[in-house]
C-alpha cells in the first residue's frame, strides 16, 4: 500500500496520477475527497482530514509499506514562523511511519550544509532533519525553485511582456520542472528494495539567471518578454498587502535572499542528479501553453 498526501496539488497529483498506473493499491490523505476527480476517488482509498492530524496519519499508514509526503503552503497565510509550521506539519507522521517500518519519499530543498538564514528553505531543511532523527527509512528529494512558480506570472507576460521577481538577475537559478519530481518520487514510491536515508538533488540540466529566462521565453513565444528585479524590500512589503502575514512575508524575504547567496550550490550534488526537463523545454511545454489561454 502506497500513501500520498496533497493528492490534489502541483506535485502531489502527478505522482498519483503515475502510482495509479502502476497497479498498485493506492490510499490518499485529504481533506476534501470531492476535490478529487471521480476517475481517481474510485480508485483509491480515501483518508479525509488533514495529514498533520496524528490520528489522521495513523490511520493513513496502516498496512502501509511507503509514503509521499509534501508539506502543503495553504496554511502558510496564516501562519507564524515557517520553522514551526514545518516541524509541527510532520513530526507525527516520520514518527509513526519510523514506528511502522514505513519508507517515506519527501520533498525539501536543496542547499542542505548553508550558513545562514533561509527562511522557508531553512524550515525545509531542518524538517529533514527532524525527518533523520526519527530513524524512518526516508529519501529526501533536495529540490531548486520550482518552474512552475512562472505560471503566476503568466498574466504579465501576456499582457506586459515582463515578469518580475526579487532574485538577482544576473545570478544563476537553478530550477526543476514539478513533472520531474513527480517521476523521480514515483519511481521511489514504486522500489521496494531501498534503504537508509539518503538525499536526492533533482536539478534541471542548464544553469540559467533570470535575464537568460527571459531570453528563453522571449524565443518561445515569438516576442520580447524582460525581467524586472524587485527590490527586496519592496517585494517584502507588496506580500504584507496582499495579506501575508509579517512573519511569511520574512520567511519568504530570507528565502529570495539565500537564492540570491548561492543557498543551491552549497549543496553537492552528482551530476547524475540533472533531470529530464530543460527550461526550454517547459517553457514551451508548459509556460507557452499557459500563456496563450
Amino acid at each position: 500500500m502506497i500513501v500520498i498526501t496533497t493528492p490534489t496539488g502541483d506535485i502531489g497529483r502527478q505522482v498519483l496520477d503515475r502510482v495509479l498506473d502502476s497497479g498498485e493499491p493506492v490510499r490518499v490523505i485529504a481533506r476534501d475527497s470531492s476535490r478529487l476527480p471521480e476517475h481517481v476517488r474510485a480508485r483509491v482509498e480515501v483518508v479525509e482530514g488533514s495529514h498533520a492530524d496524528v490520528d489522521t496519519i495513523a490511520k493513513a499508514l496502516q498496512g502501509a509499506d511507503h509514503l509521499f509526503w509534501l508539506v502543503p503552503p495553504a496554511g502558510f497565510q496564516d501562519a507564524g514562523p515557517a520553522r514551526s509550521y514545518y516541524l509541527d506539519f510532520t513530526r507525527a507522521a516520520a514518527q509513526e511511519a519510523a514506528s511502522r517500518g514505513v519508507r517515506m519519499v519527501h520533498v525539501t530543498s536543496l542547499g542542505h550544509g548553508y550558513d545562514g538564514e533561509a527562511g522557508l528553505l531553512s524550515a525545509a531543511l531542518d524538517m529533514d532533519e527532524l525527518i533523520k532523527d526519527t530513524g524512518v527509512q526516508d529519501r529526501a528529494l533536495a529540490l531548486p525553485f520550482f518552474m512552475e512558480n512562472l505560471l503566476r506570472q503568466a498574466q504579465p507576460i501576456a499582457q506586459q511582456g515582463v515578469f518580475s521577481m526579487a532574485n538577482t538577475a544576473d545570478w544563476p537559478l537553478l530550477t526543476v520542472a514539478t513533472r520531474d519530481v513527480a517521476a523521480a518520487a514515483a519511481a521511489l514510491l514504486l522500489d521496494k528494495t531501498w534503504s537508509g536515508q539518503v538525499r536526492v538533488p533533482l536539478v534541471s540540466p542548464d544553469r540559467l539567471t533570470p535575464d537568460a529566462m527571459a531570453e528563453t521565453i522571449s524565443e518561445t513565444l515569438g516576442r520580447t518578454v524582460s525581467y524586472q528585479q524587485v527590490p527586496l524590500a519592496d517585494f517584502q512589503d507588496r506580500m504584507v498587502q496582499r495579506g501575508a502575514s509579517p512573519s511569511l512575508a520574512q520567511d519568504m524575504a530570507d528565502m529570495v535572499s539565500a537564492q540570491n547567496n548561492g543557498i543551491y550550490d552549497a549543496e553537492p550534488r552528482d551530476p547524475a542528479s540533472a533531470t529530464a526537463t530543460d527550461f526550454r523545454q517547459w517553457c514551451q511545454n508548459v509556460l507557452k501553453p499557459t500563456v496563450q489561454s
